[in-house]
């Protein structure tokens, strides 16, 4: 498949309520991590956290996104608008169902089931910084239906793990584990049509099987696993020096401070 065959559009799951650094004045995803240049003076300006996704998309040939928010996030299209400010066309839905990253995603099956998608949270600060490029690449070589970012960690409890062939085949995912062996996380993932219809097939299903109030929220992961049961081809991209930084906690988000905070002027 070439990337020019297909329109690829980047999903931007922003409709949590942030709670382990709240309260806040603002959506997490707007939260200023570091300073960039803006306009044609090149005056020194905050930079919030999900402008680095969006720039990484963009990186990749992505011009369009959508950040899927829920009631009351309005200051993240106040900020962004139409996303000229990153040459980019930025659009906003909002989710339906709070039962899930799977169901917030969904909310974009009209506008995306046609299209490759390219899926960042934006509250996730990661390197490398061709990390999109290079997933996107190998959807290309492999001809796989989903084709996952692998990041290195030693918190599996806080992470989808991955265990994968040296070929780069994803054989499973596990949420959370409480211990792993498994090295390797991931953080973002590009997909085919093929698994944006399995997801809207699976989340219709799991609706008319299940009162959705009284089972835990729903990973993505698993709805990738699921697929890889079915036989879908899931393949990993990964990054062996890379690095990924949740800001959704207070001891990361401090971390993401600092890290970002030396600049000279």
């Amino acid at each position: 498949m070439a990337k020019d065959r297909r329109q690829i559009i980047g999903l931007l799951p922003a409709g949590g309520h942030a709670t382990r650094i709240s309260p806040l004045p603002l959506s997490k995803e707007l939260y200023p991590i570091g300073f960039d240049y803006f306009g044609k003076q090149c005056d020194l300006r905050p930079k919030v956290v999900c402008h680095y996704l969006l720039e990484k998309m963009q990186l990749a040939g992505i011009e369009q996104a959508y950040f899927i928010i829920r009631p009351g996030k309005w200051d993240i299209p106040a900020y962004f608008g139409d996303g000229t400010m990153l040459s980019m066309s930025l659009g906003y839905l909002i989710m339906n169902l709070p039962y899930g990253v799977p169901f917030t995603l969904d909310q974009a099956y009209p506008f995306v089931q046609d299209a490759v998608v390219a899926l960042g949270f934006p509250d996730i600060l990661f390197q490398p910084q061709d990390a999109f490029v290079r997933v996107l690449a190998r959807l290309e070589i492999s001809h796989a239906d989903v084709v996952l970012g692998l990041f290195p960690t030693d918190q599996p409890h806080k992470a989808g793990m991955v265990d994968f062939d040296a070929s780069g085949k994803v054989r499973l995912i596990i949420e959370k584990p409480r211990q792993s062996d498994l090295r390797y996380m991931w953080a973002i993932a590009i997909w085919t049509p093929a698994f944006t219809q399995f997801l809207h097939e699976y989340l219709l299903t799991l609706k008319a099987q299940s009162d959705l109030s009284q089972i835990p929220e729903i990973p993505i992961g698993n709805v990738i696993q699921a697929a890889i049961h079915q036989g879908f081809h899931v393949e990993a991209e990964a990054f062996p020096n890379g690095s990924y930084l949740d800001i959704g906690t207070p001891h990361d988000l401090v971390r993401a401070v600092q890290q970002f905070a030396n600049i000279t002027i």
